[in-house]
């Protein structure tokens, strides 16, 4: 054989594997988010930007070497069960799970493909995971709240408004996570001379019925706790407790944002972006089973200035002086 035939037939084995690698970049990995949040929902907006960012960051380009489903379910959370189906179909490389009320469903429609979530209270008494060190099987991720820290909740409401003698929870009675966050309030409501009276989260009206109800006695605050119902009703909650003027204490940020009065809770942007830490270890080969399930490090106090002057509350200086974050 001639050396330039031999050249040619040998340089055109090199182009193989290359062509094949470019072939499955063009194609690109799926990941799939199943977002509790409205499509409307601006912070549902802003979580998806900030996912997408975290992943430049580790070098994947959305649009080119990586391809994302989103489905958002809002507040009709029978939806979730039918998102969940829809995006476990595509067969994506990995699926981001944001809620328990998400988690859930997509648990139920798939055991293999790998799921990564967040905003989860309780994964181990959910059911979602065996144990958070070793997850152990297709679902691994990120919890937002230790059950003890809910009753800060309870004693940031009596620092910011010391009249406080009575509070409405707002929970998920049905879940492990309303449960739990409820027993923490409880214990230190006791200690606060805080009477509490709970009430379930799925049904707005009923929410309405209840706060006005409550709003009829002096002394009252409320206590807003992290579950999908609150999260999805925030502004009619909001603007609930501003037209009685009760004090209320939230979980997170984005409610204080949309006008609430103080939010005390994890940083969500921190879990998203640590979220695509694990979709990226993930899509590099590692198995969820072998990720432990992570807690929050850090929570965060802020406070909506504005709120607070139109509540005629004047902020102790020793809340105003360990808050995170103030809103003017």
């Amino acid at each position: 054989m001639r050396r330039r035939d031999f050249l040619g037939i040998f340089g055109c084995a090199l182009t193989w594997p290359v062509a094949s690698n470019a072939q499955s970049t063009e194609r690109g990995r799926v990941v799939g988010i199943l977002n509790i949040l409205g499509p409307d929902d601006p912070e549902g907006q802003a979580r998806t930007t900030v996912f997408e960012q975290a992943l430049q960051q580790l070098r994947w380009v959305v649009g080119r070497d990586l391809k994302i489903e989103t489905r958002q379910v809002g507040s009709d959370l029978d939806r979730a069960r039918r998102y969940a189906a829809e995006l476990v179909a595509l067969a994506p490389d990995v699926i981001v799970s944001i809620g328990t009320a998400s988690i859930v469903p997509l648990q139920q429609a798939t055991r293999t493909i790998p799921i990564v979530f967040m905003n989860v209270s309780d994964p181990v008494g959910a059911g979602v995971v065996p144990n958070m060190a070793r997850p152990g099987d297709n679902a691994t991720g990120f919890s937002n709240f230790e059950y003890s820290m809910s009753g800060k909740w309870a004693e940031l409401l009596k620092q910011m408004a010391p009249t406080t003698t009575r509070a409405l929870v707002l929970r998920d009675s049905l879940s492990p996570g309303g449960i739990g966050q409820f027993a923490a309030i409880r214990s230190v409501a006791h200690t606060l001379g805080i009477e509490l009276t709970a009430v379930n989260v799925r049904d707005p009206d009923e929410i309405e019925r209840n706060v006005a109800a409550f709003a009829r006695s002096d002394g009252g605050g409320v206590i807003v706790t992290s579950a999908a119902g609150t999260a999805a009703h925030r502004k009619r909650i909001i603007s609930l407790v501003a037209r009685y003027k009760l004090p209320t204490v939230y979980p997170y940020r984005y409610y204080a944002v949309d006008g609430g009065l103080m939010t005390y809770g994890p940083n969500t942007y921190q879990q998203v972006r640590q979220v695509a830490e694990y979709v990226d270890r993930i899509l590099k080969g590692e198995k969820p089973a072998e990720l432990p399930v992570q807690a929050p490090t850090k929570y965060e106090l802020v406070i909506n200035l504005k709120t607070a002057k139109t509540l005629g509350l004047t902020i102790p200086s020793g809340v105003l002086s360990i808050a995170d974050e103030v809103i003017e």
